[in-house]
């Protein structure tokens, strides 16, 4: 009895320093604090279905404390001491969840004008979505405004408005040439050089090479890149992944979709989008091609991130993933509904691809590989931040993985690539409370994952309808 009093007692001390070397963050603005939902320096939450971020079983009925931003206590229900100052939620039938960690997100939206594709910023909407949607950090995998990004990372930082911390990626490091005006076009590797200098300076965090980059673009920005510590991810055409993980890119996009290594005949530095596709395509879901591919990825320690949102065919399918139809202005929704609705039936290829991509990342992790996600809101203009975020949970599961390695996907093994997850990425005593509490159970239906009720970030929690609701019709506008 004596030793049970002693552990309670040093649990209940270990609470208090705890809190105590807690430093507050900036205090909410009146603009954050419409859409908190949840307040109080120590909360409990208590018997909730716990899916922590490693990978492993649920953990049911469990009771957290969060103290000044922090988990200090966690356990089985009744087990665990609760302050008397708590404010506790009783979460029966619910499951929590790490915040998201998503790593192929833009603050822009995708808008076809012939003979362009525009990139429109989307300064107020984008941030409330994905935080809505329960992503509590988010890496803007290309930017085209990346001083605006710049200054909305800084001002949700500073309290001022509502979002996911960002870690801002330059922009666009990519060859002239692209129908798209907001991408600036290097000439040469000495431009690429000079502009990730400029924006390392600047503040960006991480950097994006394009479709049209040459090796020698790719071998400056990685060295100016990791001696800065800085991380460079690649959407790739004209280099091959292999030719990537010899010149050391950390990370790739868009699964394997993308993939330039088994087009025949391949000219040195130069993308063939229709000879890359074709080529991917044809390749055999088994192939063991493509299994030595992966086995060298992982042997240089390249991460692959899955954007399956984006590339979601259209038959049997939403047309806006998610329910993200809301979300759109009238104007913008009519446009993509109406291109959409032109394609079903006429998308057998994609179908076929699209399914290849799942059953490749789920062998990509199998064999030991670091998959992450994103969901890529460009396209045709059907994804949606927030919505496509909770989504690709669901992508992920058909994809044939269990729900709690599709949470890791998009927790723990993107802070860790990020070399955050000392601070976040699972659900354990000592981190930060960034937690999504869902209104349901995903291991018994998995399109509970749209319930997001609160989004914990720091201990925070915010309405997850709250923030939908006042952005309903908002985007393309702003």
């Amino acid at each position: 009895m004596k030793s049970t009093t002693f552990c309670l007692c040093l649990s209940w001390l270990t609470i208090q320093l705890l809190a105590a070397s807690q430093t507050m963050a900036q205090a909410p603005s009146p603009m954050v604090q419409q859409f908190v939902g949840v307040k109080g320096d120590t909360l409990a939450l208590t018997h909730v279905n716990v899916v922590d971020g490693t990978g492993q079983p649920v953990k049911a009925d469990q009771t957290l404390v969060i103290m000044k931003g922090r988990i200090v206590a966690m356990g089985k229900s009744g087990s665990v001491m609760i302050p008397s100052a708590a404010k506790t939620l009783d979460c029966t039938g619910k499951t929590i969840i790490p915040g998201m960690i998503m790593m192929h997100e833009h603050l822009f939206y995708g808008e076809r004008v012939a003979p362009q594709y525009l990139g429109i910023e989307m300064p107020v909407s984008f941030p409330r979505l994905y935080l809505a949607g329960g992503v509590t950090i988010m890496r803007t995998t290309g930017s085209v405004e990346p001083q605006t990004d710049l200054n909305i990372r800084d001002q949700i930082r500073d309290g001022k408005m509502p979002g996911p911390d960002i870690d801002v990626t330059g922009p666009y490091i990519e060859r002239a040439g692209l129908p798209i005006p907001e991408v600036w076009g290097i000439k040469n590797p000495e431009e690429a050089a000079r502009e990730v200098s400029y924006w390392i300076g600047m503040g960006c965090t991480s950097f994006k090479v394009y479709m049209d980059i040459t090796k020698a673009d790719l071998t400056e920005v990685v060295r100016l890149a990791h001696q800065n510590n800085i991380k460079v991810t690649g959407h790739l055409c004209s280099v091959t992944y292999r030719e990537a993980a010899d010149l050391g890119i950390d990370n790739l996009e868009h699964g394997f979709w993308v993939s330039s290594d088994f087009e025949k005949n391949k000219k040195p530095d130069n993308c063939n989008s229709t000879a890359q596709f074709m080529s991917v395509s044809s390749v055999d879901e088994k192939s063991p091609e493509m299994k030595e591919l992966m086995a060298y990825l992982i042997k240089k320690n390249v991460a692959i991130t899955s954007t399956l949102p984006v590339f979601e065919p259209y038959t049997g399918r939403e047309v806006f993933p998610g329910d993200a139809g809301e979300a759109l202005s009238p104007v913008v929704k009519e446009v993509v509904e109406k291109s959409a609705v032109s394609l079903v039936g006429k998308d057998s290829s994609s179908r076929v691809m699209f399914k290849k991509e799942m059953a490749w990342e789920k062998q990509f992790v199998d064999m030991g590989g670091r998959l992450m996600a994103g969901i890529d809101p460009t396209g045709a203009g059907r994804v949606i931040p927030g919505y496509a975020d909770r989504h690709i949970l669901e992508l992920l599961v058909e994809a044939g993985f269990s729900f709690p390695q599709a949470v890791k996907i998009c927790s723990l093994n993107a802070a860790e690539y990020l070399g955050r997850d000392k601070e976040t990425g699972t659900i354990s005593v000592g981190k930060q409370a960034d937690l999504v509490l869902i209104n349901g159970d995903p291991l018994k239906d998995i399109k509970a994952v749209r319930n997001t009720e609160l989004v914990f970030k720091n201990g925070i929690g915010f309405d997850s309808k709250k923030l939908f609701e006042s952005v309903k019709g908002k985007v393309g506008l702003y």
